[in-house]
């Protein structure tokens, strides 16, 4: 069994290495063509032109690589088909089930290899990507001044941050509120800050012109007034783990954020009691779209083991239509999730488990399971 296994997978590895290099052509000449105005109208030079196609490779292998595991196994099955190796085999009493042991190993395989790949590696080619895009595109640019920030910066500590000026490095109208570590529904201090500028010497915030408000009691509260401070000299405020830099990448977009700071954005959001249905939906969806390279295989088995001898354009078109109804209804299925129609989770693993029941039911269908 091992020659017929390692020859099975010779012929799958070769199709889905074919695949993912024509899809990657495609999608670059594509979207060349469609930009090749902007490029010339921003005199973007040839060689920051490749190095921003170097940057979109990774993000296009993660979009291609479940179409390209799709059409190696329609390949892979229609050559055996079309030279009768799947009767000699079946005429062996090998099923078709121990046939597909190999491409369900390596789909395992490009699985777990993809839960790294895009959750960790894509984000930080995404982000050079977009930072071209950002200084010599004009496109996906950060403002300079971002307003209404909400952050939970310790376990009984919340900042609301009125503006940030990011060239200044200045927040203005902040105000930093202080909860019981026992009782986290009661308020003990709020701070409204009309200044919070960061000193890069110290490495710290300084607070500029400071209302202090104690709230002993339900009925009491006491104001104090301070001119200028830094948050570690007023102890009950202490040291301020918030930094510029967690600013702007609470407004970087998902795709350039890896996997846990994406989940870390999440609990900030939620702890100052903001609506997370986009990010979660994002964050699931970094966990659950790697596995749909193990799915489309299965399902590639279940169609194309029909004993039909079909051409390779129809094999090719049977993976790009499949493809289409998978990604839009991963599309349709997102907006739900993003609008809070629809369980966050749910909306992430929904086409996944659609699809994999799909395959399962025609394989039983087709009696390959027995």
């Amino acid at each position: 069994m091992k020659i017929l296994d390692f020859y099975v997978l010779k012929q799958f590895i070769r199709n889905f290495l074919f695949g993912l290099l024509c899809f990657v052509l495609i999608f670059i000449l594509v979207d060349l063509f469609e930009n090749i105005d902007k490029f010339i109208d921003k005199n973007l030079s040839n060689s920051l032109i490749v190095q921003y196609y170097i940057y979109f490779i990774p993000e296009i292998l993660k979009l291609i690589t479940p179409v390209s595991m799709l059409l190696a196994t329609l390949f892979t099955f229609s050559r055996f088909n079309k030279y009768s190796e799947s009767t000699a085999v079946s005429s062996a009493g090998i099923s078709i089930y121990r046939f597909s042991v190999p491409l369900i190993l390596f789909g395992l395989f490009v699985t777990l290899f993809s839960f790294y790949f895009n959750g960790w590696l894509v984000p930080r080619f995404n982000s050079e990507k977009l930072y071209i895009e950002r200084n010599y595109l004009g496109k996906n640019i950060i403002p300079g001044v971002i307003s209404n920030l909400h952050f939970q910066d310790s376990e009984n500590k919340i900042i609301a941050i009125g503006s940030y000026n990011e060239s200044e490095k200045t927040a203005y109208n902040t105000t930093i509120n202080i909860f019981d570590k026992k009782e986290y529904s009661k308020l003990l201090y709020r701070f409204d800050v009309k200044i919070l500028k960061w000193d890069s010497i110290k490495n710290g915030w300084k607070l500029i012109d400071i209302l202090e408000r104690k709230f002993d009691s339900i009925n009491s509260e006491s104001l104090v007034f301070i001119d200028t401070s830094y948050s570690e000299e007023i102890s009950e405020i202490g040291k301020l783990y918030l930094s510029p830099s967690q600013l702007i990448k609470s407004q970087l977009k998902a795709d350039e954020l890896l996997i846990e700071d994406l989940k870390e954005h999440i609990i900030t959001l939620e702890s100052s009691g903001q609506r997370v249905d986009r990010e979660k939906v994002d964050y699931y969806s970094k966990i659950s779209f790697p596995f749909s390279n193990l799915i489309v295989i299965l399902f590639g088995i279940s169609i194309s083991t029909n004993r039909r001898k079909s051409g390779t354009a129809v094999q090719f078109g049977i993976s790009i239509l499949v493809t289409f109804i998978y990604l839009g209804f991963l599309k349709v299925s997102q907006t739900f999730g993003y609008n809070g129609d629809l369980n966050p989770l749910l909306t992430a693993w929904l086409a996944n488990i659609l699809f994999l029941l799909l395959a399962i039911v025609n394989l039983l269908r087709m009696n390959y399971i027995k």
